[in-house]
């Protein structure tokens, strides 16, 4: 299996128990995650040597922030210790018709503040195959953004496979802002991977007639855009999911890849009821990575979608699946029988 190496920040998670809104609750269920990290942990699953470059505290909340990634053996070799906060996210499951809701309190943690000189990053992407990052990383400061390119540059030289996930936050930075700072970064990327509000907000690409909140999706409108995409930045690969909200408790899912001559489109799944939709971009990253690794690009875009569903179905923000429970998913077992 390949050495793959993401890069950005690991945080706290604070969220309601059940569907509870956060002015009800009187206590929080506590774990980790993050985009990166949660795409780490799934490679690890998937038996691959997954590296995740961050930077902690010394103290204890640190180091239960290192052993949830452990604990699932992603590599911390490269772990940068020292600063003050680890950052916190506070989390509001919706239902029904009702939103999901994050709160961030992040600003002034470890990765926000880090420096170059916290990081070898020659010596992280040493025999690397595949370094992934997203656009919440460089959201997070201008240090941040700094070391994402210089990571960047140093996976490059190393010869790495390099993807990004554009994860636009809008509590983290304006369109204005995120464009500034995440085109430029393009230059390096080979697989880009965002949605419909990803590609216009972070790159200024829209599809045309495609409304996510309306339950509808018109693909062909993405096929136009994946197109200019790649003529402008050089992409190898644009990939995104489909995702069609009917509720905050049922989706429909499913995702397309180009790869400069085929669209490669999977089949949907309707998920319902959704237990946590939180990571399930990065899940998607995740099986994507182990995909093209591994398989044809439709093998790879079916395996991704499917690792993606599951995750679904699955409380807190790591994807906890065995690749042969993605592969029989894929294979069309939706029946969720008991395995006995």
């Amino acid at each position: 299996m390949a050495k793959v190496v993401t890069f950005g920040e690991i945080m706290l998670r604070l969220s309601t128990p059940g569907q509870k809104r956060f002015v009800q609750s009187d206590q929080f269920d506590v774990v980790y995650g993050g985009g990166e990290a949660n795409v780490a942990v799934s490679l690890s699953s998937f038996g691959h040597d997954a590296y995740f470059v961050t930077k902690l505290p010394k103290h204890e909340i640190g180091q239960s922030a290192v052993n949830a990634l452990t604990r699932f053996q992603v590599k911390p070799d490269f772990i940068a210790r020292g600063g003050d906060r680890v950052g916190i996210y506070y989390l509001e499951t919706g239902a029904s018709m009702r939103a999901s809701k994050v709160i961030y309190d992040r600003a002034g943690s470890a990765i926000a503040l880090a420096e170059p000189k916290d990081f070898d990053f020659d010596a992280i992407f040493k025999g690397a195959s595949w370094f992934h990052w997203s656009g919440i990383t460089p959201a997070i400061s201008k240090s941040a953004a700094e070391l994402t390119r210089l990571a960047l540059i140093a996976a490059k030289k190393a010869g790495a496979t390099i993807s990004v996930d554009l994860n636009y936050r809008k509590k983290l930075w304006t369109p204005e802002q995120a464009q500034t700072v995440m085109r430029p970064l393009m230059q390096y990327v080979d697989i880009c991977i965002g949605n419909e509000e990803d590609a216009e907000l972070v790159l200024g690409f829209k599809p045309k007639h495609t409304d996510v909140s309306s339950g509808k999706l018109e693909v062909d409108s993405y096929k136009d855009i994946f197109k200019a995409m790649k003529d402008t930045f050089g992409f190898k690969m644009v990939a995104t999911t489909l995702r069609a909200s009917y509720s905050a408790t049922k989706n429909g899912w499913s995702a397309l890849l180009y790869d400069g001559v085929n669209f490669y489109q999977s089949k949907q799944y309707t998920i319902e009821p959704i237990i946590d939709r939180v990571g399930g971009g990065d899940s998607f990253s995740a099986g994507l990575i182990h995909g093209l690794l591994s398989y044809d690009p439709q093998h790879a875009i079916e395996f991704a979608v499917a690792a993606s569903a599951l995750k679904h179905t699955i409380p807190g923000d790591f994807n906890q699946v065995t690749i042969q429970e993605v592969e029989a998913l894929a294979q069309g077992d939706q029946s969720g029988r008991v395995q006995r």
